[in-house]
């Protein structure tokens, strides 16, 4: 079956509302000469078809092949637009913007007073919405201004000027430096996952106290700070560090309701944050902090502190959903959370070209830990399948690895032992190949490859001998992050007690409760 094709014009002519279908045909509406232009004609030809067709879009006999490529280019830039134009997607960046635009066009026209008074109502706003970038852009227009519009307050005017852009780059370095770090470890993080060993951990902490730029935390304000806990966070989480990734992901989301109007102009950093709170307090085990936190969020997003728009509908359905499923996980409740499945596999299909591919696998993942935890091995090496058979995934390696780890598990458990050499094998040439080969994974292979030997009669004493074994690591600063994909512990617990996973985790928790 061929893929079908991922044209840029076709997935922009998708994304729109009825609404904004209806605006771009008024917008191009507004002259006459528009009413049967090639582009238009083709918006209309793009907007019925299901998939795009290069061939059926020369036969409809709209345009040339040679000017295809201009007329799509145009389309686009007309939509972009009529976007533009629609209050919708207007917030205070584009409103900033704007204003800037009409003082640089007063300036050209010499009305350098009435570009100068615009230019400082919109250097407020910006100062006072954290939007420093613009306001030093500002400062910038002003003093080339200032330098033409003679007054007898210039002298004091350049001072105060000078000092304003002098604070405002200072600040706008700190933050880039801070957003760089930030996006750097990130990088790190989605590449290898956790600290591996010592050596890891020791290059982690030197690349970041490198690039870590000197700071007041008293002269910081809503953006730096957030690009600070940002920071803080990917380095907590690259050491497992996860009771300062908790304080650092609190100190992130409190910022938000310490400033609520910035809920609405940064929502994308909100609904991370909270993400981030989230994932801290599932690998803590606090789970009722956890439930409080994602009513909290939902609360949120049910109500009108967060603009109505497409990304953000993603970004809300994505951690708000991993993290339902995350809450079964830490109660053992596992065949209630086999019945968010359906439902969310459904909504995934909708938001298909705006989750990336890594995404919808970590929710392939979570659903096959889900029916492990159940029993339901068959349904388990479905999902796992559906990772480790895409061959164009790009997603973080550790992950990669426990599919294949949980997938061996599954087919034990599943009687399939007609698959276990070949999967025993497939699975060590990958983790070596990953270089993701540790105390625990080597000790569940050599478990899984013994067990043809092992009469029935001992086999509860292995299952012991192995628990034993795995039990050291538990609290083990780098080999303790394979239980947070796979709890083998609680796995093997219910082998030896001859009970459900899902029972063994679930009096855990409650043992955790009544402690």
């Amino acid at each position: 079956m061929t893929k079908a094709q991922k044209d840029n014009l076709f997935l922009l002519i998708k994304s729109l509302t009825k609404s904004e279908k209806r605006q771009f045909k008024l917008y191009v509406g507004r002259l006459g000469v528009n009413s049967d232009s090639k582009f238009l004609n083709l918006f209309n030809l793009l907007d019925k078809s299901s998939q795009y067709d290069e061939a059926a879009i020369l036969k409809a006999d709209i345009v040339k092949k040679q000017q295809l490529a201009n007329v799509k280019a145009h389309l686009y830039k007309q939509i972009l637009i009529s976007l533009k134009l629609n209050p919708s997607h207007q917030n205070i960046r584009s409103q900033i913007r704007e204003q800037l635009d009409f003082a640089s066009i007063l300036y050209h026209k010499g009305l350098y007073k009435q570009s100068l008074k615009l230019l400082d109502k919109s250097k407020e706003v910006a100062i006072k919405n954290e939007e420093k970038n613009l306001a030093y852009e500002i400062v910038e227009l002003e003093k080339i201004i200032e330098t033409q519009y003679i007054t007898r307050s210039i002298s004091g005017r350049a001072d105060e000027l000078s000092i304003q852009a002098k604070e405002l780059s200072r600040l706008n370095v700190i933050t880039s430096k801070l957003s760089n770090l930030s996006l750097q470890l990130y990088g790190i993080f989605l590449k290898t996952g956790y600290a591996k060993n010592e050596e890891e951990a020791n290059e982690i902490t030197t690349y970041f106290n490198n690039r870590l730029p000197e700071y007041s935390i008293k002269e910081l304000g809503f953006r730096e700070k957030l690009w600070l806990y940002k920071v803080y966070l990917w380095y907590s989480f690259l050491l497992q560090d996860f009771k300062n990734c908790y304080k650092y992901a609190s100190k992130w989301v409190n910022l938000f309701y310490e400033n609520p109007s910035m809920i609405r102009l940064n929502p994308v950093f909100f609904l991370k944050g909270n993400n981030y709170l989230l994932e801290a307090l599932f690998f803590i085990g606090n789970r009722e902090k956890f439930k409080n936190a994602l009513s909290k969020l939902e609360e949120i997003k049910n109500g009108n502190s967060l603009p109505k728009d497409e990304n953000v509908e993603a970004l809300s359905f994505l951690y708000i959903n991993l993290n339902k499923v995350n809450l079964h996980f830490m109660d053992g409740s596992f065949d209630e959370g086999l019945e968010l499945i359906p439902k969310i596999e459904g909504e995934l299909t909708g938001y298909k070209n705006r989750i990336d591919e890594h995404h919808a696998m970590i929710f392939y993942y979570k659903f096959a830990s889900l029916h492990f935890g159940a029993g339901n091995n068959k349904k388990c090496i479905e999902y796992l399948d559906r990772i480790i058979s895409n061959k164009s995934l790009s997603m973080r390696e550790d992950l990669l690895c426990f599919s294949r780890v949980l997938n061996l598990v599954a087919h034990y458990e599943a009687g399939l032992d007609y698959h276990l050499e070949s999967l025993l094998r497939s699975t060590y040439k990958f983790l070596i190949k990953m270089n993701d080969l540790h105390e625990v994974q080597k000790e569940m292979i050599k478990f899984i490859r013994g067990l043809q030997d092992i009469y029935p009669h001992d086999l509860k004493k292995a299952f012991k001998k192995l628990h034993e074994t795995l039990k050291t690591y538990e609290e083990h600063p780098y080999e303790r992050r394979a239980f947070l994909y796979l709890d083998i512990i609680s796995w093997l617990e219910s082998k030896i007690e001859n009970k459900q996973v899902g029972e063994i985790i679930r009096n855990k928790y409650l043992l955790k409760q009544n402690g």
